[in-house]
């Protein structure tokens, strides 16, 4: 061996000694023992080498929290200003967005922190194959004890996703109808006519029937009695709804022309009229009490009998 070689092995031999073999060795510990030709300043760099690689890891997590937080939000915003398709009004659509911008960076979040704990770890040394096996095997036994809960999320994240309502509409889950107060992915909550509160179960809820979601229609079915002149009944009807439709306090509120659509069925009262009201989302009660109290008034002048 030449003397070259042997100073470059040697030199070798020392980095060895202070770094360790030559396919393990940090990259700090290495840098820092060819700039400095110092052994302790080596191995100090080779014991600092697993804490700053994993403050980096860290940082670097917490970066890319950041970014990708910022960039649904950037992308919920420029969604939210997009020229609208579709009938779901400003308010609503925001309040959508935001809602599913929200559990999309939650789950980004909860993603990046399982991913930097496991790197964490296999720079401590831990061996993490039988981690993610345990982990597996976790997974599948929350999934089958607690079912019901995966349901609820899962439920209320369609729920979310396709607009089904959202607080402040009025629905029917089967059972229970009233004012949706407060929504979560696990739970709906409700308030009744009575003032009851309800909390439901996103995943118990077998179906929504949303009575407030762009439009709503008031329906009127009046029975009279069996010699009623049913022609002059529909047309004071008629006159009745037109009436309120071209009013000022109610113009805004109904937003199509009344239809009566005739007689519905027979009850032993006597036939039933039925007239609609197509209003805005909130109002047909609102609109159907008013037009109770005034068709009663036009039928007692008109001398035609309602029956109960």
């Amino acid at each position: 061996m030449t003397v070259p070689g042997a100073l470059l092995a040697q030199a070798e031999a020392e980095k060895a000694a202070a770094c360790g073999p030559t396919g393990r060795q940090s990259w700090l510990c290495s840098t820092v023992y060819e700039i400095t030709g110092s052994r302790d300043a080596a191995e100090l760099a080779d014991t600092l080498a697993s804490p700053i690689r994993i403050a980096f890891v860290i940082l670097l997590a917490l970066i890319a929290n950041w970014l990708l937080r910022r960039l649904i939000k950037r992308v919920a915003r420029r969604v939210i200003v997009a020229p609208q398709i579709g009938p779901l009004s400003g308010v609503r659509r925001m309040e959508r967005i935001e809602t599913m911008s929200h559990v999309v960076g939650s789950i980004t979040t909860v993603v990046i922190f399982v991913i930097t704990v496991f790197v964490v770890l296999g720079e401590l040394g831990v061996d993490v194959g039988p981690l993610l096996a345990g982990a597996g095997v976790l997974g599948v036994a929350l999934g089958f004890g607690a079912q019901s809960i995966v349901r609820d999320f899962l439920s209320g994240l369609f729920m979310v996703s396709e607009d089904q309502f959202g607080v402040g509409d009025v629905i029917d889950v089967g059972g229970v109808t009233g004012t949706v107060e407060g929504f979560t992915l696990r739970v709906t909550r409700l308030r009744d006519v009575a003032g009851n509160v309800w909390h439901v179960p996103n995943g118990s809820i077998p179906r929504v029937g949303n009575q407030s979601q762009q439009w709503a229609r008031a329906v009127l079915d009046i029975a009279v009695a069996y010699d009623t002149d049913i022609p002059k009944a529909l047309e004071l009807m008629k006159t009745v709804a037109d009436s309120m439709w071209h009013h000022d306090e109610w113009s805004d509120v109904i937003l199509a022309e009344p239809e009566v659509w005739g007689v519905e069925a027979f009850v032993p009262e006597g036939p039933v009229i039925r007239t609609v009201v197509k209003t805005k989302p909130h109002e047909q009660w609102n609109v159907a009490r008013e037009m109770r109290a005034r068709v009663l008034e036009v039928f007692d002048e008109a001398g035609i009998q309602i029956r109960r």
